[in-house]
């Protein structure tokens, strides 16, 4: 019979793979290069146990890449409950996947090593956030902000010029002024502001 409860060894797990996670971002966001000695020891784990998680560096980069989309679609309900939906467009994609896309040039790197090793990205990442971007789009509509018929891909491939931003430049103006450019585009003809 079980509690509901998490085994401390099932725990553990979890643990120790979130903090290779993390160490591994901390790596690729850094130098762009994956090591398991020094992600195990910046991780506290030992290098078996990366392994044991990330058979592969392709794996572990795969993973990353994975996790950082979680973290930018799982942020999306929290500003449209603490935001009005146009404030959440704009601080989501100023305060989130600007900074994301600034601080994760080496993971752009490693992904893009490994896509052109192994094929394309795990088509689900991209289908979040497709999902993440149709969220605030329809809660946009809904108020009236934005129009009914926006594509969201194509609003994502707007977006996608975050990528061409100097992170040692301005790119916090540079991303706002590229977020009110798409606004203005994606407004309702009726909306004013």
């Amino acid at each position: 019979m079980t509690t509901g409860s998490v085994s401390p060894r099932r725990a553990d797990t979890r643990r120790n793979n979130e903090r290779i996670l993390v160490a591994a971002a901390e790596s690729l966001a850094g130098s762009g290069e994956i090591s398991f000695n020094a992600i195990a020891k910046r991780a506290g784990v030992g290098v078996g146990t990366v392994y044991r998680h990330f058979p592969t560096p392709e794996a572990l980069i795969l993973a990353v890449y994975q996790r950082e989309v979680r973290h930018l679609v799982e942020v999306v309900p929290t500003l449209l409950e603490t935001h009005p939906p146009d404030r959440a467009f704009h601080v989501w994609t100023t305060d989130h996947l600007a900074h994301y896309m600034m601080t994760k040039r080496g993971l752009a790197d490693a992904l893009h090593a490994v896509t052109a090793a192994k094929g394309r990205l795990p088509a689900s990442a991209y289908t979040a956030m497709v999902g993440a971007v149709s969220t605030l789009l329809r809660a946009n509509a809904e108020a009236g902000n934005t129009r009914p018929d926006l594509d969201p891909e194509t609003v994502l491939r707007g977006l996608a010029g975050l990528l061409h931003l100097d992170p040692g430049g301005e790119w916090r103006r540079h991303a706002a002024d590229l977020a009110d450019l798409l606004w203005r585009g994606m407004r309702a003809h009726d909306c004013d502001r």
